[in-house]
């Protein structure tokens, strides 16, 4: 792996980052209409999209679409266990914790070379 390589995987951080407060931002804002968040969603997934559609063409130069949607996956858990951690002071209990190292075991899988 290269430098090069880690740019698709840096965007890619950055794009679940917009997409997580997408998703799960709202949540801090129960008491506003339900309409008024989904086009405040809406509007943050565009520009998580244009970073996302461009970090999986660029990063599909370095590795396999496979490789890329587990690490994707990695980093959806890891911006989201930040995010709920910290935003939503949510505990992050033992069980997470063991379910993201399996997840982990995937990438392992994954990513090794199998000659």
């Amino acid at each position: 792996m290269n430098f090069k390589s880690l740019i698709p995987l840096g965007m890619l951080v950055i794009a679940n980052i917009f997409m997580t407060f997408a998703w799960y931002g709202h949540l801090k804002f129960k008491g506003s209409p339900l309409w008024i968040v989904v086009l405040i969603s809406w509007g943050i997934a565009f520009f998580e999209y244009c970073i996302q559609v461009p970090a999986n063409r660029l990063g599909n130069n370095y590795f396999s679409v496979a490789q890329l949607k587990v690490a994707q996956e990695v980093i959806t858990l890891s911006v989201f266990a930040v995010f709920s951690v910290v935003y939503l002071k949510e505990d992050l209990k033992w069980n997470y914790i063991v379910g993201f190292v399996l997840i982990l075991l995937a990438v392992f899988f994954v990513f090794k070379k199998w000659d």
